[in-house]
């Protein structure tokens, strides 16, 4: 079985266990010709997929009802992954949703390490500093690289552990947050698990 989870840069395939990524720029969709269970937030690619018969949107086997209208399809997915937890989605913006007994209970969006970065530098050069990840979040800081780390860092693990729920993390920066959510699981493959038991259910 072959899923697909599009978005604005790559195909990201999951055929069996094996992932792998296509260039959403280079990639030719109608080369397979196998059957491909996809979910998509690239617009323009989505109205391409339309026209091939084999390509699949699991967006429409899925009861929106539990969700709200402009929600990624992508948290939906990972969301309908697991029964209950924090799922917190590292990327270019960080999403955060709680699942408590199977049913999406509300989340929050917050940027992404990158964009955090270079709101920092665009207030100042003198604040272009790296997020530093080992600092010890119970101790404030006393200089200007640690202060930075600090804000973004302390407000965001407070409200992510405040929910005292089990937290997954996914997405290319979640390596990154382990070192401040020790015990938190890592899923890389967490919306494929969302897409299969999707497929399961219909």
């Amino acid at each position: 079985m072959l899923l697909c989870d599009i978005g604005n840069t790559s195909y990201h395939f999951l055929d069996d266990s094996r992932d792998y990524r296509e260039s959403v720029t280079a990639f030719n969709p109608s080369s397979i010709t196998q059957k491909v269970y996809y979910i998509s937030v690239n617009a323009s690619v989505g109205k391409v997929l339309e026209t091939l018969d084999n390509w699949i949107n699991l967006k429409t086997h899925v009861d929106m009802s539990n969700y709200y209208e402009t929600m990624g399809v992508d948290r939906i997915f990972a969301c309908e992954a697991i029964q209950n937890g924090v799922i917190v989605d590292a990327g270019s913006a960080i999403t955060v949703d709680i699942v408590k007994d199977g049913k999406f209970q509300g989340g929050f969006i917050y940027p992404g390490i990158t964009a955090m970065s270079k709101t920092y530098e665009n207030i100042s050069p003198a604040l272009a500093y790296p997020f530093n990840f080992d600092l010890d979040l119970t101790v404030l800081p006393k200089n200007s690289g640690d202060a930075i780390s600090y804000g973004y860092l302390k407000t965001f693990y407070s409200e992510v552990v405040s929910h005292e729920m089990e937290i997954y993390l996914t997405g290319g920066d979640a390596k990154e947050f382990t070192k401040i959510f020790s015990n938190a699981k890592v899923d890389e493959i967490l919306i494929f698990k969302g897409m299969s038991k999707i497929l399961k259910a219909n």
